[in-house]
């Protein structure tokens, strides 16, 4: 199954290096869903991970007061699935706001591919002097113009 990935460079940073690029999976993640705060603690996101915290908190109180549980596993369900579905979106807003650059978005089966598509023309590549050679159609093509195959639909003169 196919993830968007996305790279982020650091502020301010002249070339790309490997070790300073990060790659962030935009999508599901499964160990924000079941640890929300937890989760944005590790990432570092304080003040979602005390936001998380606190409204747990708070639906965990409700769930003990007599007719209110419907609400307080409303109030932790829901944060557990914003958390699990806007987690690593909350991750790239915040190092975007510390200065980092979005610098491309690619969709890949896994991030080794992503990492080789990002870094194929990241690379330095030799310089050499050899020559180049033209390859330039500089002959038209024989035959009257409008009589290209067009795997038996309609020819580019209108005609069928």
């Amino acid at each position: 199954m196919t993830s968007s990935y996305i790279f982020l460079t650091p502020p301010g940073s002249a070339g790309t290096r490997l070790d300073e690029t990060r790659v962030i999976r935009d999508g599901f993640t499964w160990l924000g869903l079941l640890f929300p705060w937890v989760w944005l603690l590790v990432h570092r996101l304080w003040p979602y991970a005390a936001a998380a915290f606190l409204m747990q908190a708070i639906g965990g109180v409700l769930m003990d007061e007599p007719g209110l549980w419907p609400a307080g596993a409303a109030i932790t369900l829901g944060v557990n699935l914003l958390v699990g579905l806007e987690g690593q979106n909350l991750r790239i807003r915040s190092l975007a706001g510390k200065g980092w650059n979005e610098d491309a978005l690619i969709a890949a089966d896994t991030i080794g591919i992503a990492e080789d598509v990002y870094f194929s023309d990241k690379a330095v590549q030799p310089h050499t002097d050899a020559a180049v050679p033209g390859w330039e159609n500089k002959t038209r093509p024989n035959g009257p113009h409008g009589q290209a195959t067009s795997l038996g639909l309609f020819g580019f003169d209108g005609g069928r």
